[in-house]
C-alpha cells in the first residue's frame, strides 16, 4: 500500500503539470486579454502594465515562471525566523509568508490590494465548509434512503425513498435554492435568506471554530439544497449495488447459517455494495467543494465560485491558473482516498 501511494502521489504531481500546460494554452488561446475593456486603455498604460505583469514576455516564458513561483519553494528571509549560525538557519520556524513564497499564485488583475493567495485564504474556506456540509447531508439521507429501498423492495417504502432521489435528480439548485428561501426565510422567518456564518479564524485554515446555530442558521438551508442531488444519486446507487449484493450465494449461505438479518445486512451485504457508491464520492467530493457557483449566488454566500466565474470573464488568468490547479488537487487526492477506501471494503484488493 505504501508504494502505491507514493506512486499515486508522483502520478498526481504528472496530472497537475498537465493541467497547468492545457489550462495555460487556452488561456492564452483565446481572443482577448485582461487589460481589454469597453473603454479601451491607451496604448502605452497596455504596454506598462503587460510589461509588469510580465505579459509581454514568450508564451514560454511566462509559463516558467509561473511554475516556478508555484511550486518551487524561495526561501526568504521574510518567511524564515530562527537563530543563524555559520551560514545556516537553527530552529527554523516556517511562517505562513513562507507558504505564500512557496505557493505563489501571483497578483491578481482585477484588484491591486489583493493576491490570488489572499482570496483564496478568505474565500475558499467557505467553499469547502459548504462543499463538506452538503456532502454530509449527501451521505446522511442518500445512504439510508437506498438501503430501505433495496430492503423494502416494491413496497411503498422503496416507491417513496426512489421518489425523494427522482426529486432530489430533477430540481435543479437555481430552483431549490430560491423555493427554500420564500418557504423557511421570507414566509415561516426561521433562518436568514442569505450570508454565511462561520467567521476567521478558522480551525487549520478551512473549519469554522464555532458550530453552534449561529452557524447552521445560515449553513443549513444552502448544505441541503447542494446536497440533496448528491443524496439522490447516492441513494440510487446504494440501491442497485445492495440488491445485486443481497443475491448473492455467500449472503444466502449466512442466511442458512442462522446469522441474525441485521448482521447479514450490515457486515456482509452493505459493506461489499458500498464500492460503487466510494467510487463516484471521489469525483463527487471535488464537485460538492469546488462546484457551488450556482449555490453561493442564490445565498448570498461569498465563497469562491464568484471570483472564478468572474475571472474568466475579465482573462484575469492567475485566479484561472490558481483556482483550476486547486480544483485538480481536490479531484486526484479525493480520487486516491477512494483507491484507498477499496481496500478497506474489500479484502481481495491489494495494491502491492
Amino acid at each position: 500500500m505504501g508504494r502505491f501511494i507514493i506512486r499515486r502521489l508522483l502520478y498526481m504531481v504528472v496530472v497537475i503539470l498537465v493541467v497547468s500546460f492545457i489550462t495555460f494554452g487556452l488561456m492564452h488561446a483565446v481572443p482577448g486579454g485582461p487589460f481589454d475593456a469597453e473603454k479601451a486603455l491607451p496604448p502605452d498604460i497596455i504596454k506598462n502594465l503587460e510589461k509588469r505583469y510580465h505579459l509581454d514576455e514568450p508564451l514560454v516564458m511566462q509559463y516558467l515562471r509561473y511554475l516556478n513561483a508555484v511550486f518551487i519553494p524561495q526561501f526568504s528571509s521574510e518567511g524564515l525566523t530562527g537563530d543563524v549560525e555559520d551560514d545556516s538557519l537553527v530552529n527554523i520556524k516556517i511562517t505562513d509568508t513562507f507558504w505564500i513564497k512557496w505557493m505563489n499564485f501571483g497578483p491578481t488583475f482585477s484588484s491591486r490590494s489583493r493576491t490570488v493567495n489572499d482570496i483564496f485564504r478568505q474565500q475558499l474556506p467557505i467553499s469547502v465548509q459548504l462543499g463538506l456540509n452538503a456532502l454530509f447531508v449527501a451521505l446522511i439521507l442518500g445512504i439510508p434512503l437506498g438501503i430501505i429501498s433495496a430492503l423494502k423492495q416494491n413496497t411503498i417504502f422503496d416507491y417513496l425513498s426512489m421518489s425523494i432521489a427522482i426529486f432530489g435528480v430533477s430540481v435543479p439548485v437555481i430552483v431549490l435554492g430560491p423555493l427554500m428561501i420564500w418557504i423557511f426565510a421570507v414566509t415561516l422567518k426561521w433562518v436568514p435568506a442569505t450570508g454565511w456564518g462561520a467567521q476567521p479564524p478558522y480551525v487549520l485554515g478551512v473549519f469554522p471554530s464555532d458550530l453552534g446555530w449561529k452557524y447552521w442558521e445560515k449553513a443549513l438551508m444552502p448544505s441541503i439544497a447542494l446536497g440533496l442531488g448528491s443524496s439522490a444519486i447516492i441513494a440510487r446507487l446504494t440501491r442497485a449495488s445492495l440488491l445485486q449484493v443481497i443475491r448473492e450465494d455467500y449472503i444466502r449461505t449466512a442466511r442458512a447459517k442462522g446469522v441474525k438479518e441485521s448482521m447479514v445486512i450490515v457486515r456482509h451485504a452493505l459493506k461489499n455494495s458500498m464500492i460503487p457508491v466510494v467510487t463516484i464520492l471521489g469525483p463527487m467530493i471535488a464537485a460538492l467543494v469546488t462546484g457551488t457557483f450556482v449555490t453561493e449566488l442564490t445565498f448570498g454566500i461569498p465563497g469562491m465560485g464568484k471570483y472564478f466565474v468572474t475571472s474568466i470573464t475579465n482573462r484575469d488568468y492567475p485566479v484561472i491558473m490558481g483556482t483550476i490547479l486547486l480544483y485538480a488537487v481536490f479531484l486526484v487526492v479525493a480520487n486516491l482516498l477512494v483507491d484507498i477506501m477499496y481496500a478497506f471494503l474489500d479484502p481481495r484488493i491489494r495494491y502491492d
